[in-house]
């Protein structure tokens, strides 16, 4: 696994041994990339200088995406032991840690935001229905802004309802599924 593209391009990321952690692969990484950036309702600015949380955060590999890709910051957010050490491997093996804090908390019970993020990454073990808590724990929060993009990776048939959140994408890539959505508030597209 490693950093499709930007500053970080080519750079190897850990994963833990195990089951426990799914990373995303990079073929979907890379595709979700480039439709952040390509779509019609997209564009580099969902990237670039964005608040990011990569929440399920696994080995970071979609925040230290984002980071590569010229994002201002972004805040991750992971219960698994194992998994929290490979992210912090990753973080520094990118020399990120000015621009990244690390939450060893539960996602479904996060701490309260500093900030809202703009940019929202949900990438859940599958078949467990966690987005739409997830969702309306860190909105709770205050970790989603208005207006922001929210990418939430789920398995391949599960079917997603945030009532007031807009679907602007869904894509599938193999067994999983990227759900793009816009959360309520911000400016009109």
């Amino acid at each position: 696994m490693r950093v499709i593209a930007g500053r970080h391009r080519g750079r190897v990321l850990k994963a833990p041994d195990g089951e426990t952690t799914r990373p995303t692969a990079d073929r979907v990484r890379q595709a979700l990339f480039d439709m952040l950036w390509h779509a019609p309702w997209g564009g580099r600015t969902m990237v670039q200088d964005q608040l990011v949380l990569d929440a399920f955060a696994g080995t970071g590999a979609l925040g230290l995406e984002a980071l590569s890709r010229g994002a201002d910051h972004a805040t991750f957010i992971e219960k698994d032991r194992a998994a929290l050490a490979a992210l912090r491997t990753n973080i520094a093996a990118c020399k990120e840690e000015a621009r990244s804090a690390v939450l060893a908390a539960d996602v479904t019970k996060p701490p309260r935001a500093r900030v809202p993020c703009g940019l929202v990454f949900l990438d859940p073990p599958y078949g467990q229905e966690l987005v739409p808590q997830a969702v309306a724990a860190l909105e709770a929060a205050g970790w989603i802004a208005p207006g922001a993009l929210i990418v939430a990776e789920m398995g391949e048939g599960e079917t997603l309802a945030l009532p007031g959140y807009r679907e602007l994408a869904l894509r599938s890539h193999g067994v999983a599924a990227l759900h793009m959505l816009r959360a309520p508030g911000g400016a009109a597209e």
